[in-house]
């Protein structure tokens, strides 16, 4: 074993003749224990929070999507997309045309999306865990139903309990003219909604309709505004996206989750290392306790310093001995903190005994969700600002083992 080491770990397990001493390098591992179980909890909730956000996401977004990098509708008809459609590989072919539309519902008006969908939309199957009340119905005996999100709803005040009155969708005529009377300008058809649905603010001002009522208000019989597609279980989505782009060339783009949800990604990430850089100077504060305890240790064992360098010890032993010394606790601290927050987030995974404070139809208790490489990333960051630390402290004892020559 080096000499340095074998000193160093004397001297951490030893009793100090300063009882201080013990007190600070407990406090020093302490506050590293508690910064380290601090970040891997925090993190693994962020990667929770994440999860379950994202899911909620792809409900409503496809693993991928396919639109005109010009203008706004194409023809779903060409034979490339009709072959595609016969994939073996697709789990759900979804034809969409949508646009913005007035709705009005009794006295009161809302600027929203109207989303028409073919049938292969329903396949979604987490579709219901959306709803917040009524059904994801959309045709029910021959009838066509809309089902509404949460901001339409709250900002007409629907009731789906009131089946005599109906939604009205307004769309601008595609032959409109400078007529005398503003309303012949729109085509309009009535629908009754059947479900309401929350996602989030960017869906939640859609309607979701059968496309074929969309194409009747929007008098579009053929082309569709995007084809969203998903695919079975083990699917290679990248392989895929790769081989639709290289057959469709430039005229379409091919989005996955991520480029349909761009800033959604960017703010959680954003968040999520803004909340880790805070905590890791929390860190630094506490592993830079290191220095004192350090410095205290110096004073103390100044006797055995200078034995040391009377048998031999040149500086860089000694230097070593309190490097060593200041790995040692920082590394103990991060293993515990480490063992410590992994078993919080595994109570927490299990029992969910912290809750979110408020009643919500997705989460009633914090998530937590595990990545091995933020165990990797904490350990990282703490060894990182310990050698710092610890580089700084051994300095200082080379300069006080000066000091204490002098004196002795």
């Amino acid at each position: 074993m080096n000499t340095s080491v074998y000193i160093a770990k004397r001297y951490l397990f030893s009793k100090k003749q300063t009882h201080a001493i013990n007190i600070i390098s407990g406090i020093s591992i302490l506050g590293v224990l508690v910064g380290s179980a601090a970040l891997i909890i925090i993190l693994s909730v962020f990667n929770g929070l994440e999860q379950v956000i994202l899911s909620l996401y792809s409900n409503f977004t496809p693993e991928l999507k396919i639109e005109p990098r010009q203008g706004k509708t194409f023809d779903p008809n060409e034979p490339y997309f009709v072959a595609l459609a016969k994939d073996k590989n697709v789990l759900s072919y979804t034809q969409v045309l949508q646009e913005k539309a007035l709705i009005r519902y009794s006295d009161r008006s809302f600027i929203g999306t109207i989303k028409g969908v073919s049938d292969d939309f329903l396949k979604g199957k987490q579709l219901d865990s959306t709803i917040q009340f009524g059904s994801f119905t959309l045709k029910d005996n021959g009838a066509n139903y809309a089902v509404i999100g949460a901001t339409v709803q709250g900002n007409l005040g629907v009731s789906l309990k009131d089946q005599f009155t109906s939604l009205q969708i307004f769309s601008p005529r595609r032959s409109a003219g400078n007529s005398s009377n503003p309303m012949n300008d729109f085509v309009f058809r009535s629908i009754h909604p059947s479900g309401v649905f929350g996602i989030q603010q960017d869906f939640d001002d859609q309607i979701i309709t059968p496309i074929g009522f969309t194409r009747d208000l929007l008098d579009e019989p053929d082309k569709v505004s995007s084809i969203e597609i998903n695919y079975k279980t083990g699917t290679d989505l990248d392989e895929k996206q790769d081989a639709i782009l290289e057959k469709i060339g430039k005229d379409f783009t091919v989005k996955n989750r991520k480029q349909q949800n761009t800033e959604l990604y960017k703010t959680i990430n954003y968040e999520r290392w803004s909340i880790f850089m805070i905590l890791t100077f929390v860190l630094v504060i506490a592993i830079f306790n290191i220095i004192g305890s350090l410095t205290m240790l110096v004073i103390d064992k100044r006797k055995d310093i200078a034995i040391l360098t009377s048998l031999g010890a040149n500086k860089k032993v000694i230097q070593g001995i309190f490097f060593f010394e200041g790995m040692m606790i920082s590394v103990i601290g991060c293993i515990a903190g480490l063992a410590l927050g992994l078993v919080i987030c595994f109570i927490q995974q299990q029992f969910g005994f912290i809750k979110m404070g408020s009643t919500m139809s997705v989460l009633d208790a914090y998530p937590v969700a595990f990545k091995l490489s933020d165990i990797g990333l904490v350990f990282l960051t703490v060894t990182v600002i310990a050698v710092i630390a610890s580089g700084i402290s051994s300095s200082l004892s080379v300069k006080r083992l000066d000091e204490i020559k002098q004196e002795l």
